[in-house]
């Protein structure tokens, strides 16, 4: 199964303290969602990552994976997935080397020339909104025939439809459902609200 099948919607998560991990990942579960990416913005995101290793179920990746060194260290915590804001070489081997998959962010045509000559075929559209949206997708997808594309950065619950909408976008991402307020005040009930009406819709 290719990553982007696994859940339509991907909420990523920017922690501020460790503690979060464990209760956001049960309420994006009871919301039904069972990917997340966490991102190594913060000092808590590997130690995050490293809590939700404890639930199974949930798909749990490194976001803003942007050196080797950082495959290492989210690959060590338990990551089962790196995504990063552009294409790397040296990230996508090392991840290969570790068996994990990589999904590079790409923003142009030179961008997706440059993944496809690395053998991947599931790659983040990054920063969607500011580059065009749907229509900058259509557009660059037509020569790149079976590349699938993960939009995220400008994504929210009211337009996550236009770009599900196209063939080759299985999956969306964004921080909607997990925005770091929700998480400092503690308010999981809305987090897993906020999962279950991203499925439904």
């Amino acid at each position: 199964m290719s990553l982007l099948s696994r859940c339509p919607v991907v909420p990523v998560v920017v922690l501020d303290e460790p503690a979060q991990a464990l209760p956001l990942g049960e309420a994006l579960l009871a919301g039904g969602i069972g990917v997340v990416e966490i991102t190594l913005r913060t000092p808590a995101g590997l130690e995050g990552i490293r809590r939700l290793s404890a639930l199974p179920e949930l798909l749990t990746g490194a976001g803003s994976v942007l050196l080797p060194s950082h495959v290492d260290a989210a690959v060590e915590a338990g990551a089962r997935f790196l995504v990063s804001p552009g294409v790397s070489a040296d990230v996508v081997a090392r991840a290969a080397a570790h068996g994990v998959p990589a999904l590079p962010g790409v923003a142009t045509a030179t961008d997706l020339m440059a993944a496809t000559a690395l053998g991947v075929g599931e790659v983040k559209f990054f920063p969607a909104g500011l580059l065009g949206g749907p229509a900058a997708i259509r557009a660059l997808a037509a020569p790149f025939r079976g590349v699938s594309f993960m939009p995220s950065g400008g994504v929210t619950a009211g337009n996550m439809h236009d770009y599900l909408a196209l063939p080759m976008v299985p999956a969306v991402s964004g921080s909607w459902m997990a925005e770091p307020a929700l998480l400092r005040e503690g308010r999981w009930d809305e987090v897993t609200a906020r999962a279950a009406a991203a499925l439904r819709a």
